[in-house]
C-alpha cells in the first residue's frame, strides 16, 4: 500500500467525522452532510484504485 493510499485511508473519515461535527453544530444542513460524506467517499474510491502500489 503506498503512502497515497494510507493518507486517502486516514482523511476520509477525518473527512466525515468533520461533517458529522458540523451538521450537529447547526453549521451544515443534512444536504449539505451527505454531499460531503459521498462526494469525500467517492473521490477517495477514485483515487485509492487508481493509484498505483510502490513496485
Amino acid at each position: 500500500m503506498s503512502d497515497a493510499q494510507i493518507g486517502l485511508m486516514t482523511a476520509t473519515p477525518i473527512i466525515i467525522a468533520f461533517a458529522i461535527a458540523l451538521r450537529r453544530m447547526g453549521v451544515l444542513s443534512t444536504v449539505g452532510t451527505v454531499s460531503a460524506v459521498g462526494l469525500s467517499i467517492g473521490i477517495a474510491t477514485v483515487l485509492f484504485t487508481t493509484q498505483s502500489p510502490l513496485p
